[in-house]
């Protein structure tokens, strides 16, 4: 049998982090978090980091290891979550690999390779002087010019997706997009359950605005602050997730303290909706609708995937 693999994902705010605590205490699991902002130190409530006690003894992996000044992309992500689920095997214990970042959950999943043509970065140093020179909206335009189906799932604002796309359109000649099909027909190594949390729009909707109005009460600002006095800049990779960057704008006088509270309540609900269009084009996936539900209906209901997706009938007992 492929080793076990379950993956708790949907749009932010939707309950991951409660459910997949307790879905590890039952299925005998350790938590891998997918999620792009919360490997960083000191970024704890933008991120909207699990805490010690939402933790509830549940070992966590892949959280609170990195200084925000380091880089983390999927390259990384896929060789500490590899490792961090051969210590877990090696415990007898089920992967549940949780967060939001789609991106980074297919490449584990089906082992995309991401390895670089060359040693020449020449080409993405001009594609980050032009970003920088001109912005991020003309350089998705030579994108869309190129690749438009890349263009189309690649958000304007992840610069750093747009370059990569551009620059393995000019070194292979190929559309990213369709090397990204071919790798996504792989068969995954993992006997795995894709499990997709959801909740009525609205719903979500509300829940968004709440959780951003919870976060500036614990401190958001004041987060956003200290990371700006340790040096860091809105161009560092860490400082492109939701909250950090719209408060940056603020502490840097681009716009006002209610616009940028405002702007990221919108932007957050539209990253929502692009999480949800990328899970829709996910394969063999279950969607677990959460709305009117007890959370002991919602793991009956987690652990009939599980059983009914083949992975070991020990975990489910």
């Amino acid at each position: 049998m492929k080793p076990p693999l379950l993956i708790l994902t949907g749009p932010t705010a939707v309950g991951k982090t409660s459910l997949s605590v307790k879905a590890a205490k039952r299925f005998h699991g350790e938590i891998i978090s997918a999620d792009s902002m919360q490997i960083y130190k000191g970024m704890d409530i933008g991120s909207a980091k699990v805490t010690k006690e939402e933790m509830a003894g549940v070992p966590h992996h892949l959280i609170d290891v990195l200084d925000p000044r380091e880089s983390f992309h999927v390259v990384r992500f896929q060789e500490m979550a590899e490792a961090a689920m051969s210590e877990i095997y090696g415990r007898g214990r089920l992967p549940i690999l949780t967060g939001g970042t789609g991106f980074y959950i297919q490449a584990l999943l089906y082992q995309i390779d991401f390895t670089e043509n060359d040693a020449d970065f020449s080409y993405r140093e001009h594609l980050e002087r032009l970003a920088a020179e001109r912005g991020s909206a003309y350089l998705h335009s030579l994108l869309q010019e190129r690749d438009p189906q890349a263009a189309k799932v690649i958000h304007e604002h992840n610069v750093k997706r747009v370059i990569r796309a551009l620059e393995f359109h000019e070194k292979t000649g190929t559309p990213i997009s369709e090397h990204n099909q071919t790798e996504r027909e792989k068969v995954s190594p993992y006997q795995f359950a894709y499990v997709i949390l959801n909740r009525d729009r609205t719903e979500l909707y509300k829940r968004i605005d709440l959780r951003v109005e919870e976060m500036l009460k614990a401190g958001l600002l004041e987060e956003v602050k200290q990371l700006k006095a340790m040096g860091l800049t809105k161009d560092m990779v860490s400082m492109q997730g939701l909250g950090y960057k719209e408060l940056f704008r603020f502490l840097e006088g681009e716009i006002p303290y209610e616009e940028a509270v405002r702007i990221l309540k919108r932007d957050t609900r539209h990253f929502a909706k692009r999480q949800l269009t990328w899970f829709k084009r996910e394969r063999q996936t279950d969607w677990l609708f959460m709305d009117g539900k007890t959370e002991e209906e919602i793991l009956e209901e987690l652990a009939g995937i599980l059983r009914n997706r083949g992975l070991y009938k020990s975990f489910c007992e």
